[in-house]
């Protein structure tokens, strides 16, 4: 299904979009943001991520600042989508969860621009201000 998708998704970007590879996982350029497309069949859900930047090496204080913008982000200028930490790369990202039962394109497609438009819009500014 996510793979009927994806394809859906190139035709009507007019690109090239790889379809998943054996472990569930395919990377999608939307605009400037590299998103990645993951199905955790396992688990049964979609994960859309878009890396924004690497949590910075600053004083705790400072750290605390951006721990707390990226929650006030996630509570409503995200939408859909969060904005998480991956405690083992050291890396902010720009999420969504979604459960594969009921999934339809138009959501899959929603969910995509959203983590896109948010990593988008988010990531030079947080550089600009954490870096």
């Amino acid at each position: 299904m996510v793979n009927a998708y994806i394809a859906r998704f190139g035709e009507r970007s007019e690109r090239s979009v790889p379809a998943l590879d054996e472990s569930g996982y395919t990377q999608v350029r939307k605009g400037s943001a590299s998103v990645g497309v993951n199905v955790l069949e396992d688990h049964g859900v979609l994960l859309i991520l878009s890396p924004v930047l690497e949590v910075p090496k600053i004083p705790a204080a400072r750290r605390e600042d951006l721990y707390r913008k990226l929650l006030e982000l996630s509570f409503l200028s995200t939408a859909d989508a969060s904005f998480a930490i991956d405690a083992q790369k050291d890396e902010v990202y720009v999420r969504a969860l979604r459960r594969l039962s009921g999934l339809d394109y138009e959501e899959f497609e929603d969910l995509l621009a959203t983590v896109a438009r948010v990593a988008d819009e988010w990531d030079d500014v947080l550089r600009s201000d954490f870096a």
